[in-house]
């Protein structure tokens, strides 16, 4: 169902960002009610709507309800529970929103989950008279489950108890604890009173006592997702058409952009040319021929060699190129009456193409509603697994968290859809790093080669310039990896400010500090960037916790490693993959183990160029440079927190200390290190 407010809201010229939140919580919290409220308090409703309704309540001798405005459907107004996913638009001052109001039952828990893998963030509901129910922890847990960071908590129905602050107090605190467990951060927990009004669009007398945002200023500090013009250009193959002497190959760019003398690499088949023209119907008049296209746009194009070009072919940039895999791990929401079981053929969809398979493997289900999770043989409708599937013939896919236009697909089982899923992983790309660190010498010696040539050219640069040298020097996509220290910090304000072409990335181990998510969040905010996560793999997690204990690395230095490798060292190697150059905030005084790093190397192990682009400076020029240009930092470093990373492994600097003594500081100080950097 589409609520459709006022359409002169949204001028199609206006390009605000536009923020996905899907509003779940326990049946009968108030979702209804409060999007009624904030569909009037934001002036989205059309001419006349509000009026109209309490004159139908009316009619009928009822009180007028806010959630009325949603009952659009009328089993929904007979049955009193949402059962469909709507999706609301609304705006504020500063951007766009699309509201996904969530069912609450447990029956309509797969509706539920559909709406979440759409969202950016999520407000999660809780009546403050019946406080946190096990719906709440599920719903909860399916955010975690589907990747959803973001998450603003409003504890709802406030005039119920008075407006008591003990109760909200009580309330915040169980649900922090709960969600903080599973690795979210709050972004606010908010005191409302939907029915009223209270602490929706404004602070009010009755909640004096709750000193942060109300809802509406909760939404607006929300980052939205990378849009789709600014991934990776990803065009899939939808047609070849014989026009005159023209092989015109069309489709819909689902990502990025393509223009005239683009280089493009077709996969799977890795086969390259490049665009010489876009295609246009009818034919433009003179000085009127299009050269780039974004996405969303359908178009053909021709290109300047022949290529035996295929439906359900990718084309790409070559310097982007798009993966292609005969075995992925994915995560699928399981639909078929008939429980899938390993060797199961199935056929994968993705976009227009199409591939058969069969399940190698099934890695572990969850029932959604139980919130059971483990190792099974099979996953029975309604239910959610993580598999291995092995295809027939390569296709042409991206991972879901690197590009979700192109890492969604179907599962087609007997001639019906199955089910849908996200590519997690492709698993014929990983390499043994042994295999790597020992193969292929030719191309580690050009590597080193590249280096020592481009590393006195950087030497006497300001780091901004040797991003910007750096860029300009090498082909293909460049990654920097923040941790969130006052280095990275200041390394981000130098790529964003300066419209350097750079991929950010963070590895979000699952247990870092409360401030360090906190200051994820306001670094989105004031760069008014989203930064991509990648997080441990769910199975290999819980195979390290379950033989060495929740904080089995304190027992030897073995322990610790391994779990470095799950919840950093793996996740690096995903966030890498496909990256020619690397950029770090090493700096050589950080400690004796790093003095001897330089400025520019070679790293063997992901075959790239690794730039620590101000590792000549001192923790002082850091800071003077982060302070001169407002850029925030984690309030740790104030509290004597040099070098900040996971909360049980990290504690402060004593007197004297150097900076990464507060790293793993049971370890020998000469073993201080994780594993990514100089294995």
């Amino acid at each position: 169902m589409n609520v459709l407010v006022n359409p002169e809201l949204f001028p199609v010229a206006d390009q605000r960002p536009l923020v996905r939140i899907v509003i779940v919580g326990h049946v009968d919290h108030g979702k209804s009610t409060l999007i009624g409220r904030l569909l009037y308090e934001t002036g989205s409703l059309p001419d006349g709507k509000l009026d109209h309704l309490k004159a139908v309540s009316a009619r009928r001798g009822m009180p007028f309800e806010w959630s009325f405005l949603l009952d659009a459907l009328q089993t929904e107004r007979d049955q009193g529970i949402t059962i469909d996913t709507s999706q609301i638009r609304f705006r504020t001052a500063s951007r766009d929103f699309v509201l996904i109001d969530a069912p609450g039952h447990v029956e309509f828990l797969r509706n539920m989950i559909t709406g979440a893998a759409q969202a950016d963030a999520a407000v999660l509901m809780i009546d403050a008279t019946e406080g946190v129910r096990e719906q709440t922890r599920r719903h909860g847990y399916l955010l975690h489950l589907l990747g959803v960071r973001q998450v603003a908590v409003v504890v709802n129905k406030m005039d119920r108890t008075g407006y008591s602050a003990a109760r909200f107090n009580e309330i915040a605190a169980e649900i922090d604890g709960y969600l903080s467990g599973l690795g979210i951060k709050p972004a606010a927990i908010i005191p409302v009173s939907a029915r009223e009004g209270d602490g929706v669009a404004l602070k009010s007398a009755s909640l004096a006592w709750y000193d942060g945002p109300p809802v509406v200023q909760a939404l607006d500090q929300f980052s939205p997702a990378a849009a789709l013009p600014n991934l990776p250009l990803r065009l899939p193959v939808q047609a070849v058409y014989k026009f005159d002497d023209r092989r015109i190959i069309a489709g819909r760019i689902e990502s990025g952009e393509i223009g005239v003398g683009d280089e493009i690499t077709v996969m799977p088949g890795n086969k390259v040319a490049r665009i010489r023209s876009i295609e246009n119907w009818p034919v433009p008049h003179e000085g009127k021929t299009v050269t780039v296209a974004n996405a969303g746009r359908s178009v053909g194009i021709t290109l300047d060699r022949e290529l035996f070009v295929q439906r359900g072919e990718i084309i790409a940039r070559t310097s982007a190129p798009v993966p292609a895999s005969r075995r992925i791990r994915a995560r699928i929401f399981w639909l078929h009456p008939k429980p899938l079981v390993p060797n199961t053929t199935v056929t994968l969809r993705l976009g227009t193409s199409e591939a058969r398979g069969q399940v190698s493997a099934i890695v572990n289900t969850l029932d959604p509603g139980a919130l059971q999770s483990g190792v099974s043989h099979a996953i029975p409708q309604n239910h959610i697994g993580e598999i291995d599937i092995e295809l027939a013939k390569p296709l042409a896919v991206d991972r879901s968290t690197e590009n979700p236009a192109t890492g969604r697909f179907a599962l087609e089982i007997d001639g019906r859809i199955g089910g849908g899923g996200l590519i997690l992983d492709l698993l014929d790309q990983r390499r043994d790093q042994n295999e790597i660190r020992g193969s292929d010498s030719t191309a580690r010696r050009a590597l080193q080669q590249r280096a020592e040539a481009l590393a006195p050219r950087l030497a006497d640069l300001p780091p901004v310039d040797r991003l910007k040298l750096l860029r300009d020097s090498v082909e293909g996509r460049i990654v920097f990896t923040t941790s969130f220290g006052i280095e990275d910090q200041a390394i981000l304000e130098m790529i964003i400010r300066n419209d350097i072409d750079i991929d950010v990335v963070t590895l979000d181990t699952g247990r870092l500090f409360p401030e360090t998510y906190d200051l994820w969040a306001q670094t989105e905010s004031h760069f008014g960037k989203r930064i991509r996560a990648f997080y441990p793999r769910h199975d290999a997690l819980e195979a390290l916790v379950e033989k060495q204990g929740i904080n089995g690395f304190y027992a030897s230095r073995e322990t610790r490693l391994a779990c470095c490798f799950v919840r950093k060292v793996e996740p690096l190697s995903r966030a890498l993959a496909g990256a020619t150059g690397w950029i770090t905030g090493l700096r050589a005084d950080q400690s004796a183990n790093r003095a001897d790093m330089a400025l520019l190397t070679e790293d063997a192990s992901y075959r790239l160029l690794k730039l620590n682009p101000i590792f000549d400076w001192s923790r002082e020029q850091v800071a003077a440079f982060t302070a001169s240009q407002g850029v925030p930092v984690n309030p740790l470093h104030d509290r004597n927190f040099a070098s900040i990373g996971c909360a049980p492994c990290t504690r402060a600097l004593r007197p004297g200390e150097p900076e990464r003594a507060g790293r793993w500081w049971w370890e020998e100080a000469a073993k201080k290190e994780c594993g990514l950097h100089g294995r």
